[in-house]
């Protein structure tokens, strides 16, 4: 017990000291600093060429999507997330100890070209996670918890960050036996989780792209903006175009709809008026339900 409890208190100043080194010393694996980046790009590409010209830069819902990049990027981390998942790890790493199973690594991919490595990587996490986003559509007590990001009524990069911090920790939980399975013999996936940062940032902003064919591998504005449609067509009840980065699943298994420009459908769900529009009760309410 003593490990762990070295391991809980070790991991909120561990977290805190990176925090810091990360705001004080920029680079080019700086996910901080990165952040800042993108997000200051993809702003200043909704301010040049919007594509809701009535929309205002500061739109309804902004300040609130910014303090959720705070809160579920750093504070959350800080707060707990951080120790409880050490644990967790450490914990789950030692039960496979007792039982005779030293590691995961179930296929080695370790020499395999570095960009082959990436590629693995990126389309396995986005496979990994458009399942999971469908379920969290299909299943009640899961949708409780993502009607927070669904609460959006008005589109702009920050939107992405919108979620309930329980949606960190099923992802992440469900992510990460699959991912543990395969020997990447790289640590540092930055470029992979930067992309897809970045490719979240333009699925949410308020500009009227598509990608021309791209579009038919990479998930766009254009297609992701029907996501978040108030009305639900007849043969997706549940919801479409589930896909993070990519948009190739929802074409392969037939859950993409795009049937025109959405670039004024409301956004919401039912009922959406009576959700709560602050920080704190979004954070109470799948839990009081």
């Amino acid at each position: 017990m003593e490990k762990y409890k070295d391991i809980f208190l070790n991991s909120f100043s561990g977290y805190f000291n990176y925090l810091v080194n990360e705001i004080q010393n920029p680079s080019l694996t700086n996910y901080f600093w990165w952040l800042v980046g993108l997000s200051l790009l993809v702003l200043s590409i909704e301010i040049i060429s919007p594509w809701r010209k009535n929309q205002k830069i500061i739109r309804k819902g902004f300040w609130l999507d910014l303090f959720y990049v705070f809160f579920n990027f750093f504070l959350f981390s800080l707060i707990g997330y951080n120790a409880v998942s050490n644990i967790v790890v450490e914990l789950f790493n030692d039960v496979l100890g007792l039982i005779g199973i030293e590691n995961l690594v179930a296929f080695q991919i370790q020499n395999f070209p570095i960009w082959s490595q990436f590629l693995i990587m990126f389309l396995l996490a986005d496979f990994i996670q458009w399942n999971i986003h469908i379920q969290l559509h299909k299943q009640p007590w899961l949708w409780k918890f993502h009607k927070v990001h669904h609460s959006v009524k008005e589109m702009g990069f920050a939107a992405q960050f919108r979620f309930h911090f329980m949606e960190t920790v099923i992802y992440k939980g469900v992510q990460y036996i699959p991912l543990a399975m395969i020997g990447f013999g790289i640590q540092d996936f930055f470029i992979v989780h930067m992309f897809g940062v970045f490719v979240g940032h333009l699925n949410h902003a308020n500009v009227g792209w598509d990608y021309g064919p791209l579009r038919y591998i990479f998930n766009n504005p254009k297609m992701h903006i029907w996501h978040h449609s108030k009305a639900l067509p007849e043969n997706h009840p549940y919801g479409m175009n589930f896909g993070l980065s990519l948009s190739v699943w929802d074409y392969i298994f037939g859950t993409a709809h795009v049937p025109e420009d959405g670039k004024n459908i409301e956004l919401g769900f039912e009922k959406d008026e009576e959700y709560p529009q602050d920080f704190w009760n979004q954070l109470k309410k799948p839990f009081k339900e």
